[in-house]
């Protein structure tokens, strides 16, 4: 036993489970760079052609991985042909040569100036999901400046024990050599829940932690650690205590998840025999498997952002209609619904027309900004309707919709479009379901109206939170004020529901309330009819819908639709869930239910390590 003391870190869980074990501390190290003129134009061209080279010497190496990856993670490889399209991109590219020829910089110095300027396209931005697409441009110009310098590029292939895997980051390439078996668990000092690391970890059941600041400078290979993917807590040398408390969580986890995953595929319907739908929210092809394996009778919610955002110049057409199309090839004959482009003029990139937007989360976004750059809407819209006709599974979504104006302009939108490829003869979805998210208070106060022009809801309820108590939940020091359980929200969902229902149409919910457990209980009695979640959610809350009864759960909703405090609320629901469910809250949430101990000859985060 390891006689460092005992010290805790955090970072966010981004795949449950509890994994411990040996560290494996994945060191690259800092690539020096160096910086000198060049001079003459034979030093320049010589130069343009080692980059070249490199660039092609990356390529090749991507494709080997590819190749190379074993059968269950074939679904992954086009977060390979992500890098290899960001190796050719312009900006990239033809950037660094032009920085090679007319600043007559070296090569990695070209490459990092190139790469900084994509950056700036980025960084800055309060949306998790944007910032977890730098990767791509980070992985793809390390590669080359690592080839630039000579050094290798360390796979993971060179683990050949059973480890949890301690790293900086992790590339997209990385994520594919993750081996069943050998790695038990990942920890990564940036990173968020939509990363590539985080999405494979999560389709592997492979316990993560990512954003654990300091995690690679205070573990070293050779630490025993325990790894909390639900919680995001990390252990380094933990005491016999810790070690206890944790194999005996671990086993019951293990357990409990055997159990019910045994079950997730049977359908959400209570003890009473309501029946709710059960579905998944992903953004990326590759999610499609952790889907289905987790139950998900449909894709609640399609993110549509990958392919705009990912790209230094405007998205294909034909791109785009492949990625919808094989998605619903994929679900056939189960339902798909498309979301349109959620994001931000800030959010896109070098393509896109720069707007100075002093706020702009509440600027030119989602459908505004659709609606704003019709050709761009017209591409995504032609596109959807045209992978429609393939199997007829798909519905289309608006995001951020505030009021009436917005769906007529739509509509009419959608007829030209409609017309466009009726005229070329080219096969689209003429019935496709059309719905809008109730994501903002406007789209409340309206939802009676909005129900007569549209097939369904979705209440979007992480942006429905916020613009409600009016708090933005990036910020550090209003985020506690995010509070799911607020009166006003959950009033603000039964309005919705309701509204929806007195016009015979379905509403769903597809925040993150959604796949929360502890939810279910109130969303059920709320009336939700289908719950739209992260894949990983789906057999907890299958799990709990399946063991509620409805008219309790109504008759719980109506009583907390009455109370003034979200503490109020939250102690009721604490009492209900515990007393219902209470092996699935002791599994899972013991600091919830307050049965963690208090672990003994803990440091804290911050603590250094100056005994070792």
């Amino acid at each position: 036993m390891n006689n460092h003391p005992s010290l805790t870190i955090k970072g966010t869980g981004a795949s449950p489970g509890i994994a411990i074990g040996k560290a494996y501390l994945l060191e690259r190290g800092q690539i020096p760079v160096p910086s000198y003129r060049l001079f003459g134009d034979e030093a320049v061209a010589d130069e343009c052609r080692r980059f070249e080279e490199a660039v092609a010497k990356a390529e090749s190496d991507l494709e080997a991985i590819k190749e190379s990856i074993s059968s269950e993670f074939k679904e992954h490889a086009r977060l390979l042909e992500v890098q290899q399209m960001i190796l050719r991109d312009p900006s990239i590219y033809d950037e660094s040569l032009r920085y090679i020829e007319k600043d007559r910089s070296n090569a990695q110095l070209a490459v990092i100036k190139s790469l900084r300027k994509a950056r700036e396209l980025f960084n800055g931005l309060n949306d998790e999901y944007a910032k977890s697409r730098i990767e791509d441009v980070n992985a793809a110009g390390d590669r080359v400046i690592r080839i630039l310098a000579g050094q290798n590029h360390t796979n993971l292939e060179d683990i050949r024990e059973r480890a949890i895997l301690i790293a900086h980051d992790l590339t997209p390439a990385d994520a594919i050599q993750f081996q069943v078996g050998r790695i038990l668990g990942v920890v990564t000092e940036i990173g968020g829940i939509t990363s590539h690391t985080s999405i494979v970890a999560r389709s592997l059941n492979i316990p993560a932690v990512v954003a654990a600041e300091n995690a690679a400078r205070l573990i070293s290979t050779g630490d025993i650690l325990i790894v909390d993917g639900g919680t995001g807590k990390i252990i380094i040398n933990p005491s016999e205590r810790d070690l206890s408390f944790y194999y005996e969580r671990q086993d019951e986890l293990e357990a409990y998840i055997k159990q019910i995953s045994r079950h997730a595929h049977l359908p959400a319907v209570t003890r009473d025999a309501h029946r709710v739908g059960a579905e998944a929210n992903i953004e990326l092809l590759e999610e499609v498997v952790a889907a289905k394996d987790n139950g998900a009778e449909a894709i609640g919610l399609y993110r549509t952002e990958f392919f705009f955002m990912n790209r230094m110049e405007l998205p294909d057409e034909e791109a785009i209609y492949k990625d919808y199309r094989d998605l619903a090839e994929l679900m056939a004959p189960c339902q798909v619904t498309i979301r349109t482009l959620d994001a931000g003029a800030d959010k896109l990139t070098s393509w896109f027309p720069r707007l100075e937007e002093t706020n702009p989360s509440l600027g030119l976004r989602s459908i505004r900004l659709c609606l704003h750059y019709k050709e761009l809407f017209k591409t995504q819209l032609r596109a959807i309707l045209r992978a429609g006709a393939i199997a007829g599974n798909i519905r289309l979504m608006l995001p951020m919709v505030s009021g009436m104006g917005e769906v007529f302009q739509t509509k009419n939108i959608l007829k030209e479009v409609q017309s466009d490829l009726s005229r070329k003869r080219i096969p689209f979805d003429q019935n496709m379901p059309f719905g809008v998210m109730i994501e903002v208070p406007a789209a409340v106060a309206m939802a009676d109206l909005l129900a007569h022009e549209v097939d369904f809801f979705s209440i979007g309820t992480n942006d429905l939170i916020q613009y409600t108590i009016g708090i933005d939940r990036s910020n550090e020091h209003v985020a506690y004020l995010y509070e799911p359980l607020h009166p006003g929200v959950l009033r603000f969902i039964k309005q919705a529901v309701d509204a929806g229902h007195q016009a015979g149409i379905p509403v769903s919910l597809c925040g993150e309330m959604a796949g929360e457990p502890m939810y279910v209980p109130i969303l059920l009695g709320l009336k939700i009819d289908s719950f739209s979640m992260n894949p990983t959610s789906l057999p907890r809350v299958k799990n709990l819908i399946r063991r509620s009864s409805m008219k309790e759960c109504c008759r719980f909703a109506n009583n907390v639709l009455r109370m003034s405090t979200a503490q109020e609320i939250n102690q009721s629901l604490r009492k209900m869930v515990m007393k219902k469910f209470p092996e699935e809250f002791r599994v899972f949430e013991p600091n919830w239910l307050g049965e963690e101990p208090v672990l003994a000859n803990r440091g804290s985060a911050k603590t250094n390590r100056d005994t070792e």
